[in-house]
């Protein structure tokens, strides 16, 4: 249910605020922390009201799992599709992911590949996951003239440098990481940006980087 008014009844929230208060927790302490109570005095809430908008804790947190493969995934996907004149351009479009909250939830990919480690359905759709986003970066470069071979290891080695930095949870400023992306297409592409190119990507993070 989307209301959080019963007639007759006090405030029982949002679904959207709990499914919010739910990633709080689930970044800040993994899913074991995700529980009703807790979650209810997060938002001044009675217990019963979670009830109100999802059947059990595993609604709840297959809530958490839908909003983590549309955005995430989703995203990504969509990101590499975007129309783009060169492979550059089209690496730097997906790059828009990496440093861009709103279009890729780094600490909620990492929650939940935690998540997985624990939860067998889960790691299965993260391994999904990971097969459909790599697809999609191997695409991107197939569309530029790469052969099969050149680009599933570019691909890979595009996914699987972001992952690291996602595990390890690398501490690199805004600045640091336009400063480098530069560096990062021509190594994965094999081919230095132009400085049209570059222009663009820099363009559309102008104001970010402090």
């Amino acid at each position: 249910m989307a209301e959080g008014r019963a007639p007759g009844q006090g405030w029982r929230g949002t679904e959207e605020g709990w499914i919010a208060a739910a990633y709080d927790m689930l970044v800040e302490g993994g899913v074991e922390a995700v529980k009703i109570q807790p979650l209810a005095r997060r938002l001044g809430l009675s217990r019963t009201s979670f009830y109100w908008h999802f059947a059990d804790r595993e609604a709840l947190l297959a809530a958490l799992v839908r909003r983590w493969q549309e955005k995430n995934t989703g995203n990504l996907v969509q990101q590499t599709e975007l129309p783009a004149a060169t492979i550059n351009a089209a690496l730097l479009n997906l790059i828009d992911c990496w440093i861009t909250p709103e279009l890729f939830d780094s600490p909620l990919d990492r929650a939940m590949r935690d998540w997985a480690r624990t939860d067998a359905a889960l790691r299965a759709a993260f391994a999904e996951a990971d097969a459909a986003r790599i697809a999609a970066i191997r695409a991107m470069f197939l569309r530029h003239g790469y052969g099969e071979e050149e680009a599933d290891v570019r691909a890979s080695a595009v996914y699987l440098t972001q992952v690291g930095y996602i595990d390890l949870e690398t501490a690199e400023t805004l600045p640091a990481r336009l400063r480098r992306a530069p560096t990062y297409v021509e190594i994965f592409t094999g081919r230095a940006a132009t400085q049209a190119e570059l222009s663009d990507f820099l363009a559309r993070h102008a104001g970010r980087a402090g």
